[in-house]
Protein backbone atom coordinates (compact mmCIF):
# COMPACT_ATOMS: atom_id res chain seq x y z
CA UNK A 1 0.00 0.00 0.00
CA UNK A 2 1.65 3.07 -1.20
CA UNK A 3 1.34 6.42 1.07
CA UNK A 4 0.90 9.83 -1.01
CA UNK A 5 0.64 12.05 2.04
CA UNK A 6 0.43 12.23 5.36
CA UNK A 7 -0.67 14.33 8.45
CA UNK A 8 2.36 15.15 10.96
CA UNK A 9 0.27 15.68 13.57
CA UNK A 10 0.53 12.84 17.02
CA UNK A 11 -2.68 10.27 17.17
CA UNK A 12 -3.39 7.39 19.37
CA UNK A 13 -2.07 4.49 18.17
CA UNK A 14 -4.35 1.82 16.84
CA UNK A 15 -3.50 -1.69 18.70
CA UNK A 16 -6.79 -3.68 17.63
CA UNK A 17 -5.45 -6.94 18.96
CA UNK A 18 -4.28 -5.09 22.02
CA UNK A 19 -7.54 -4.02 22.64
CA UNK A 20 -9.55 -7.19 22.45
CA UNK A 21 -7.36 -8.86 24.26
CA UNK A 22 -7.95 -5.99 27.07
CA UNK A 23 -11.34 -6.20 26.61
CA UNK A 24 -11.76 -10.80 27.30
CA UNK A 25 -9.47 -9.98 30.40
CA UNK A 26 -11.66 -6.84 31.74
CA UNK A 27 -15.07 -6.90 30.15
CA UNK A 28 -17.07 -9.77 31.38
CA UNK A 29 -20.40 -11.23 30.27
CA UNK A 30 -21.38 -12.16 33.70
CA UNK A 31 -24.91 -9.83 34.75
CA UNK A 32 -22.90 -8.43 37.30
CA UNK A 33 -24.62 -5.38 38.97
CA UNK A 34 -23.12 -2.18 38.15
CA UNK A 35 -24.78 0.66 39.78
CA UNK A 36 -22.53 3.33 42.09
CA UNK A 37 -22.02 6.52 42.81
CA UNK A 38 -20.41 9.43 40.28
CA UNK A 39 -18.02 10.20 42.68
CA UNK A 40 -17.30 5.99 43.00
CA UNK A 41 -17.44 5.94 39.11
CA UNK A 42 -15.31 8.55 38.24
CA UNK A 43 -12.43 7.80 40.46
CA UNK A 44 -12.70 4.28 39.81
CA UNK A 45 -12.66 4.59 36.04
CA UNK A 46 -11.35 7.76 35.21
CA UNK A 47 -7.59 7.94 35.15
CA UNK A 48 -4.98 10.83 34.58
CA UNK A 49 -3.48 10.45 31.02
CA UNK A 50 -6.23 8.64 29.86
CA UNK A 51 -8.24 8.89 26.43
CA UNK A 52 -11.66 10.42 26.74
CA UNK A 53 -14.63 10.48 24.55
CA UNK A 54 -18.05 11.60 25.60
CA UNK A 55 -21.70 11.69 23.77
CA UNK A 56 -23.28 13.88 23.49
CA UNK A 57 -23.10 17.47 24.44
CA UNK A 58 -23.40 19.88 26.89
CA UNK A 59 -26.39 21.48 25.02
CA UNK A 60 -28.04 17.80 24.53
CA UNK A 61 -27.88 14.59 26.51
CA UNK A 62 -24.64 15.01 27.86
CA UNK A 63 -22.89 13.43 30.31
CA UNK A 64 -22.80 16.96 32.40
CA UNK A 65 -22.97 15.36 35.61
CA UNK A 66 -20.18 13.06 35.31
CA UNK A 67 -18.33 15.79 33.45
CA UNK A 68 -18.33 18.01 36.82
CA UNK A 69 -17.13 15.39 38.87
CA UNK A 70 -14.30 14.63 36.45
CA UNK A 71 -13.36 18.42 37.28
CA UNK A 72 -14.55 18.07 40.37
CA UNK A 73 -11.72 15.27 41.31
CA UNK A 74 -9.26 17.35 39.05
CA UNK A 75 -7.94 14.58 36.95
CA UNK A 76 -5.42 15.90 34.61
CA UNK A 77 -3.64 15.03 31.23
CA UNK A 78 -6.39 13.72 29.73
CA UNK A 79 -6.44 13.56 26.02
CA UNK A 80 -10.34 14.35 24.75
CA UNK A 81 -12.13 13.44 21.86
CA UNK A 82 -13.98 17.15 21.17
CA UNK A 83 -16.56 16.27 18.58
CA UNK A 84 -19.31 18.19 17.90
CA UNK A 85 -18.56 20.09 21.34
CA UNK A 86 -17.11 23.58 22.11
CA UNK A 87 -18.59 24.29 25.49
CA UNK A 88 -17.26 21.55 27.80
CA UNK A 89 -13.60 21.21 25.72
CA UNK A 90 -13.65 25.04 27.24
CA UNK A 91 -14.76 23.83 30.78
CA UNK A 92 -12.19 20.88 30.62
CA UNK A 93 -9.32 22.91 29.68
CA UNK A 94 -9.95 25.83 32.10
CA UNK A 95 -10.28 23.57 35.11
CA UNK A 96 -6.61 22.27 33.64
CA UNK A 97 -8.13 18.53 33.12
CA UNK A 98 -7.09 18.34 29.25
CA UNK A 99 -3.31 18.65 27.51
CA UNK A 100 -4.33 17.08 24.11
CA UNK A 101 -7.56 17.62 21.70
CA UNK A 102 -8.32 15.60 19.05
CA UNK A 103 -11.00 18.23 17.41
CA UNK A 104 -13.80 18.07 15.25
CA UNK A 105 -16.29 20.90 15.28
CA UNK A 106 -14.45 22.83 17.43
CA UNK A 107 -15.00 27.09 18.72
CA UNK A 108 -11.76 28.11 20.28
CA UNK A 109 -12.78 30.92 22.01
CA UNK A 110 -9.72 32.56 24.54
CA UNK A 111 -9.71 29.69 26.96
CA UNK A 112 -8.25 27.26 24.36
CA UNK A 113 -6.84 29.81 22.78
CA UNK A 114 -4.73 31.13 25.80
CA UNK A 115 -4.15 27.02 26.30
CA UNK A 116 -2.58 26.76 22.96
CA UNK A 117 -0.44 29.85 23.08
CA UNK A 118 0.97 29.28 26.24
CA UNK A 119 1.88 25.67 25.43
CA UNK A 120 -0.74 24.10 27.98
CA UNK A 121 -2.22 22.12 25.16
CA UNK A 122 -2.00 20.38 22.07
CA UNK A 123 -4.62 20.34 19.12
CA UNK A 124 -4.68 17.84 16.54
CA UNK A 125 -7.55 18.85 13.90
CA UNK A 126 -10.37 16.63 11.99
CA UNK A 127 -13.88 17.03 11.25
CA UNK A 128 -16.91 15.63 13.03
CA UNK A 129 -17.46 12.99 10.21
CA UNK A 130 -13.69 11.81 10.72
CA UNK A 131 -13.61 12.00 14.33
CA UNK A 132 -16.98 9.82 14.60
CA UNK A 133 -16.00 7.26 11.71
CA UNK A 134 -12.51 6.67 14.07
CA UNK A 135 -14.58 6.16 16.52
CA UNK A 136 -16.73 3.20 14.80
CA UNK A 137 -13.39 1.82 13.41
CA UNK A 138 -12.51 1.09 16.69
CA UNK A 139 -15.66 -0.60 17.74
CA UNK A 140 -15.16 -2.65 14.22
CA UNK A 141 -11.90 -3.97 15.98
CA UNK A 142 -10.34 -2.32 12.48
CA UNK A 143 -7.09 -0.59 12.54
CA UNK A 144 -7.97 2.18 10.21
CA UNK A 145 -11.06 3.33 7.65
CA UNK A 146 -11.10 5.02 4.13
CA UNK A 147 -13.31 7.66 4.36
CA UNK A 148 -13.88 10.22 0.96
CA UNK A 149 -13.44 13.34 2.84
CA UNK A 150 -10.71 15.66 4.94
CA UNK A 151 -7.95 14.89 2.44
CA UNK A 152 -6.46 18.37 0.73
CA UNK A 153 -7.63 20.27 3.89
CA UNK A 154 -5.63 22.29 6.44
CA UNK A 155 -6.70 20.37 9.12
CA UNK A 156 -5.11 16.96 7.69
CA UNK A 157 -1.66 18.74 7.66
CA UNK A 158 -2.19 18.55 11.46
CA UNK A 159 -3.73 15.30 11.73
CA UNK A 160 -2.93 11.52 12.04
CA UNK A 161 -4.52 10.97 8.42
CA UNK A 162 -2.84 9.41 5.32
CA UNK A 163 -3.60 9.15 1.82
CA UNK A 164 -2.54 6.55 0.26
CA UNK A 165 -3.10 4.95 -3.41
CA UNK A 166 -6.34 2.28 -3.10
CA UNK A 167 -5.34 -1.01 -4.17
CA UNK A 168 -8.51 -1.54 -5.83
CA UNK A 169 -8.88 1.84 -8.24
CA UNK A 170 -5.35 3.08 -7.77
CA UNK A 171 -7.03 6.62 -6.87
CA UNK A 172 -5.98 8.58 -4.09
CA UNK A 173 -7.83 7.67 -0.87
CA UNK A 174 -8.00 8.92 2.62
CA UNK A 175 -7.26 7.12 5.98
CA UNK A 176 -7.75 7.80 9.10
CA UNK A 177 -6.55 5.55 12.40
CA UNK A 178 -9.17 3.95 14.52
CA UNK A 179 -10.02 4.67 18.16
CA UNK A 180 -10.02 3.17 20.89
CA UNK A 181 -10.69 5.32 23.84
CA UNK A 182 -9.91 4.44 27.31
CA UNK A 183 -12.98 5.61 28.89
CA UNK A 184 -16.24 6.57 27.23
CA UNK A 185 -19.06 8.90 29.30
CA UNK A 186 -22.28 8.56 28.20
CA UNK A 187 -25.78 9.62 29.60
CA UNK A 188 -29.27 7.76 28.60
CA UNK A 189 -32.40 7.91 29.11
CA UNK A 190 -33.04 4.24 30.85
CA UNK A 191 -30.54 2.12 31.88
CA UNK A 192 -31.00 -1.53 34.16
CA UNK A 193 -28.59 -1.92 37.38
CA UNK A 194 -26.16 -4.46 34.73
CA UNK A 195 -25.90 -1.16 32.01
CA UNK A 196 -28.44 -2.28 29.25
CA UNK A 197 -29.49 0.91 28.81
CA UNK A 198 -31.47 2.77 25.88
CA UNK A 199 -31.00 5.87 24.49
CA UNK A 200 -33.86 7.82 22.53
CA UNK A 201 -33.83 10.81 20.02
CA UNK A 202 -30.86 12.30 19.03
CA UNK A 203 -27.49 10.69 19.14
CA UNK A 204 -24.06 10.29 17.22
CA UNK A 205 -21.80 7.87 18.04
CA UNK A 206 -23.31 6.05 21.38
CA UNK A 207 -23.21 2.90 20.99
CA UNK A 208 -19.89 2.95 18.81
CA UNK A 209 -18.24 4.98 21.83
CA UNK A 210 -19.67 2.10 23.99
CA UNK A 211 -18.03 -0.52 22.02
CA UNK A 212 -15.03 1.15 21.17
CA UNK A 213 -13.61 2.28 24.58
CA UNK A 214 -12.05 0.16 27.21
CA UNK A 215 -14.29 2.04 30.45
CA UNK A 216 -17.53 3.01 30.19
CA UNK A 217 -19.40 4.89 32.54
CA UNK A 218 -23.05 5.65 32.04
CA UNK A 219 -25.52 8.08 33.61
CA UNK A 220 -29.17 7.68 33.52
CA UNK A 221 -32.44 9.46 34.04
CA UNK A 222 -33.70 6.66 35.14
CA UNK A 223 -32.77 2.72 36.63
CA UNK A 224 -35.65 0.53 35.41
CA UNK A 225 -35.71 -3.34 35.61
CA UNK A 226 -34.11 -6.05 33.88
CA UNK A 227 -37.21 -7.36 32.76
CA UNK A 228 -38.81 -4.28 31.16
CA UNK A 229 -35.15 -4.45 29.11
CA UNK A 230 -35.92 -8.08 28.06
CA UNK A 231 -39.49 -7.50 27.01
CA UNK A 232 -38.41 -5.49 24.32
CA UNK A 233 -34.78 -5.87 23.60
CA UNK A 234 -34.49 -4.20 20.05
CA UNK A 235 -34.52 -1.09 22.53
CA UNK A 236 -31.43 -1.53 24.21
CA UNK A 237 -28.77 0.59 22.39
CA UNK A 238 -26.15 -0.32 24.84
CA UNK A 239 -25.54 -3.71 25.78
CA UNK A 240 -24.79 -4.37 29.63
CA UNK A 241 -21.42 -6.16 28.66
CA UNK A 242 -19.32 -2.85 27.60
CA UNK A 243 -20.22 -1.07 30.35
CA UNK A 244 -17.99 -0.77 33.65
CA UNK A 245 -20.29 1.37 35.86
CA UNK A 246 -23.82 2.82 36.44
CA UNK A 247 -25.04 5.92 37.76
CA UNK A 248 -28.41 6.70 38.57
CA UNK A 249 -28.36 10.96 37.51
CA UNK A 250 -32.22 12.35 37.13
CA UNK A 251 -31.54 15.74 35.33
CA UNK A 252 -28.03 14.40 34.89
CA UNK A 253 -27.71 16.70 31.66
CA UNK A 254 -28.56 20.12 32.62
CA UNK A 255 -27.87 22.59 31.78
CA UNK A 256 -28.68 20.64 28.34
CA UNK A 257 -31.75 19.00 27.55
CA UNK A 258 -32.84 15.61 27.46
CA UNK A 259 -35.62 14.23 25.03
CA UNK A 260 -38.51 12.92 27.01
CA UNK A 261 -37.99 14.02 30.04
CA UNK A 262 -36.58 17.79 30.03
CA UNK A 263 -35.71 21.03 28.51
CA UNK A 264 -32.81 23.04 28.22
CA UNK A 265 -32.17 25.70 31.19
CA UNK A 266 -31.94 28.37 28.95
CA UNK A 267 -30.47 31.45 31.58
CA UNK A 268 -27.69 28.27 32.89
CA UNK A 269 -26.24 27.95 29.29
CA UNK A 270 -26.45 31.65 28.78
CA UNK A 271 -24.31 31.85 31.28
CA UNK A 272 -21.40 28.71 30.68
CA UNK A 273 -21.61 30.41 27.07
CA UNK A 274 -20.66 34.07 28.24
CA UNK A 275 -17.77 32.16 30.65
CA UNK A 276 -16.42 30.58 27.55
CA UNK A 277 -16.84 33.21 24.68
CA UNK A 278 -15.25 35.91 27.33
CA UNK A 279 -12.66 33.47 28.83
CA UNK A 280 -13.80 33.95 32.22
CA UNK A 281 -14.93 30.45 33.37
CA UNK A 282 -13.35 30.23 36.86
CA UNK A 283 -16.73 31.86 38.48
CA UNK A 284 -18.65 29.56 36.78
CA UNK A 285 -16.62 26.33 37.93
CA UNK A 286 -16.61 27.25 41.46
CA UNK A 287 -20.27 28.21 41.50
CA UNK A 288 -21.44 24.98 39.55
CA UNK A 289 -18.76 22.66 40.52
CA UNK A 290 -16.63 23.18 42.53
CA UNK A 291 -18.88 24.99 45.10
CA UNK A 292 -21.49 21.98 45.62
CA UNK A 293 -20.27 18.32 46.72
CA UNK A 294 -22.34 16.42 43.83
CA UNK A 295 -24.57 16.42 41.56
CA UNK A 296 -27.69 16.60 44.12
CA UNK A 297 -26.16 18.82 46.04
CA UNK A 298 -26.09 21.54 42.70
CA UNK A 299 -29.59 20.75 42.36
CA UNK A 300 -30.95 21.13 45.87
CA UNK A 301 -28.55 24.40 46.41
CA UNK A 302 -28.69 26.03 42.81
CA UNK A 303 -31.52 24.86 41.11
CA UNK A 304 -34.58 23.70 43.54
CA UNK A 305 -37.43 21.58 42.58
CA UNK A 306 -39.82 24.42 41.17
CA UNK A 307 -36.97 25.08 38.48
CA UNK A 308 -36.88 21.56 37.80
CA UNK A 309 -40.83 21.00 37.53
CA UNK A 310 -40.54 23.72 35.08
CA UNK A 311 -37.89 22.49 32.83
CA UNK A 312 -39.89 19.07 32.75
CA UNK A 313 -42.98 21.22 31.75
CA UNK A 314 -41.15 22.32 29.02
CA UNK A 315 -40.78 19.27 27.21
CA UNK A 316 -44.58 18.32 27.62
CA UNK A 317 -44.18 15.28 29.60
CA UNK A 318 -47.89 13.58 30.36
CA UNK A 319 -48.07 11.88 33.79
CA UNK A 320 -46.44 8.23 33.15
CA UNK A 321 -45.15 9.15 30.16
CA UNK A 322 -41.67 7.14 28.99
CA UNK A 323 -40.07 7.21 25.84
Amino acid sequence: MRILAEGQGEYLKPDPDGYREWVRDHKSRALTPKLMGEKEAIDKFVQDGDYLVYECTYLQRGPSSLIRELIRQRKKDLWLCAKFTWVTAAMLVAAGCVSKMDVGFFLFGPIVGSAVREGRLKIYEYSNVVMTNRIMAGSMGIPFIALRSFGGTDGFKHSGAKIIEDPYTGQPTLIVPALNPDVALIHVQQADVYGNARIFGTGASDRESALASRKVILSAEEIIDTDEIRRDPGRTTIPYYAVDAVVHAPFGSLPGAVQGYYGADVVHLMEIVASTLLGQMDPYLQKWVYGVDSHQDMLDKQMGEAKLLELQKRMKISEGYRP
